[in-house]
């Protein structure tokens, strides 16, 4: 019973799982990236990006092993199409490593404006890639979304940094990577395609990990470093589960939803008061998911 139950969540829900599901999934694996960032942004301050990019893919890996005990079910590693696994292993290490790049030199808004433009990528390439095809009332949704993103973050008030590369480089992975992971997930179990991203991105990124090696200084580091592979693998099979139960289209302009998490994070942590600006901001991103759930029970996906 317990090598089925454990077979059972590798391989992940069917797509007869409610679509409701779906996009709690979603909702509950922005939190988990948003953490991430936090807990990214923190040891910026002490360790060197690409040690951090690192560790986050090395304990991921390590995680994933012990979580769905692969020593038992080497078959978990086995994947019918290779090549798209690696070329979502690198879009996803590509996502990491520029994301963590744009926080360093530009203003937290400045690189949530770009990176929240993956919706809309992400919805573009559903049709002609997935055979998806998103409704007018759906690019809506999406586009108002957007509006609300912007109206919290008032990008371009003092003038674009040249490293806003790096953000622009970073959305792009991130919505290649979302497409190529709704491919996969009719071929592929979902713990398959998150341990074989890990071990690939691991071992892509231990050279220049090992060469900017920092020691970390004491527990409590250690501890944040392990975090980042717990929230973005748990972040990313969360992600995974979403996409095997929901179309990509349905689920975009839920990835705004991250907004929300980081207003309550900077509070919560930082002790950064949102001003009535963000606050409407983010009643208009809730209310463009809102307005997408109640079309799900109306209509149906």
């Amino acid at each position: 019973m317990a090598q089925y139950s454990r077979e059972r969540l590798a391989a992940g829900p069917t797509v007869s799982v409610a679509p409701f599901a779906g996009i709690a999934l979603i909702v509950l694996a922005c939190l988990c990236f948003s953490v991430l960032d936090a807990i990214a942004k923190y040891l910026s301050a002490s360790l060197p990006t690409l040690q951090i990019v690192w560790m986050r893919f090395v304990s991921h890996v390590l995680l994933a092993f012990v979580l769905f005990q692969v020593w038992k079910t080497p078959s978990l590693l086995k994947t019918r199409r290779p090549f798209l696994q690696g070329i979502r292993a690198f879009c996803l290490l590509g996502t990491t490593i520029f994301n963590f790049l744009a926080v360093r030199y530009l203003q937290l808004a400045e690189t949530m404006s770009i990176m929240f433009a993956a919706p809309f990528v992400i919805t573009a390439l559903a049709g002609p890639m997935l055979g998806e095809w998103a409704g007018l009332r759906r690019w809506i949704a999406i586009i108002v979304g957007f509006a609300g993103v912007l109206v919290v973050t008032q990008p371009g008030m003092g003038g674009m940094h040249w490293a806003a590369i790096y953000s622009v480089a970073a959305m792009t992975f991130y919505a290649t990577y979302a497409i190529l992971t709704r491919q996969l997930t009719t071929t592929d179990s979902s713990a398959g395609m998150l341990i074989i991203s890990g071990i690939v991105a691991a071992i892509a990124m231990a050279p220049a990990g090992l060469s900017v090696w920092v020691m970390p200084q004491d527990v409590w580091t250690w501890v944040l470093l392990f975090a980042t592979g717990a929230f973005g693998g748990g972040g990313h099979f969360l992600f995974i589960m979403a996409h095997r139960m929901v179309p990509a289209p349905v689920l975009a302009p839920f990835i705004y939803t991250q907004i929300v998490w980081m207003i309550a994070l900077g509070y919560l942590i930082f002790s950064d008061v949102p001003t009535v600006t963000t606050l409407v901001g983010a009643a208009i991103v809730v209310g463009s998911g809102l307005y997408i759930l109640y079309r799900e029970r109306v209509r149906g996906i």
